[in-house]
């Protein structure tokens, strides 16, 4: 089946192991056998199908919103330009009639100013209107990789998954972070999916209705007193190659049984070292940075 990894998956993949099966082993298994299809035509038709839609939506509400902008800007600016060459044409024209002759300009030649700066603005936004007409071109596939899950790794090689070290409690309380965040994202007028089971380097997708436009929502449930807050390495890098689009939403939990929520954007400065596989951040550091969700 075909499915969108979204944004960057390869952020959370790493090279084959020397200990490791080559890749010649792997794909001569039975679970690999897919792999002799014609991948490609399947790509490209889900890819027309699923893909380039939400993407064009996106492009397309942008740059709508991008183009809006510059056209209030070019009438601000050139709207109040005609107003005053016409206004200073018949100024000067009564000026004519009454005998007085500038002699460095006559209203002839702010007539033609006016109907110049009116040229441009039409122009403009003739160009501006052609712009508006944003449409997609096909898809091309430039290349392939093979993902190996973990999975088939161990058993191929016969040693075992490492297990999720997370307590009960720890993932109960993530849990109810979560659902937090989701009420609070509904609240706040968007569309929130929980997406943490696909690991994708943030917890919730929240769409923006109408647009194309995805606010991408990692979640983390603190007790009050906590000092650190611990991140993953693909956490930190999803947020910085989507940084307009990310946010760390912090639930504080209090003492009595209550909650704080905190917005987070931008809460990472650098890309942690290759090596690394999380960090922890001062939490009351976090905090400081925060706002009340928006």
């Amino acid at each position: 089946n075909a499915s969108h990894p979204q944004y960057a998956p390869y952020l959370d993949y790493r090279p084959l192991n020397s200990n490791e099966p080559p890749m010649e082993k792997i794909i001569d298994r039975p679970e690999c056998s897919w792999i002799k299809r014609d991948l490609e035509q399947t790509a490209l038709t889900y890819a027309i199908n699923n893909v380039v839609p939400i993407h064009l939506q996106e492009v397309r509400d942008s740059k709508l919103d991008l183009i809006s902008k510059t056209e209030i800007a070019v009438k601000d600016r050139l709207v109040k330009e005609i107003a005053y060459w016409d206004r200073r044409a018949q100024e000067l024209k009564l000026q004519e009639d009454a005998g007085k002759i500038n002699a460095r300009l006559n209203s002839n030649e702010a007539r033609k100013r006016a109907e110049l700066l009116y040229e441009r603005l039409q122009k403009r936004l003739d160009e501006l209107t052609l712009e508006k007409q944003i449409s997609a071109l096909p898809p091309v596939v430039l290349g392939g990789v093979l993902v190996v899950p973990i999975g088939l790794l161990a058993k191929i090689t016969g040693r075992p998954v490492a297990g999720n070290a997370d307590s009960p409690d720890k993932l109960a309380a993530a849990a109810k972070a979560r659902a937090i965040i989701m009420e609070v994202e509904r609240k706040l007028g968007f569309e929130p999916v929980d997406r943490e089971k696909d690991k994708l380097g943030y917890d919730i997708e929240s769409r923006v209705p109408g647009t194309g436009k995805l606010r991408f929502v990692e979640v983390k449930g603190r007790t009050t007193d906590a000092d650190t807050l611990t991140v993953t390495r693909n956490e930190i890098l999803y947020s910085l190659n989507k940084p307009e689009d990310f946010i760390l939403a912090m639930v504080e939990f209090m003492d009595e049984g209550s909650h704080l929520v905190h917005y987070l954007r931008e809460p990472f400065r650098r890309e942690p070292d290759f090596g690394v596989t999380s960090v922890n951040y001062d939490f009351a550091e976090l905090l400081a940075r925060a706002e009340e969700p928006r």
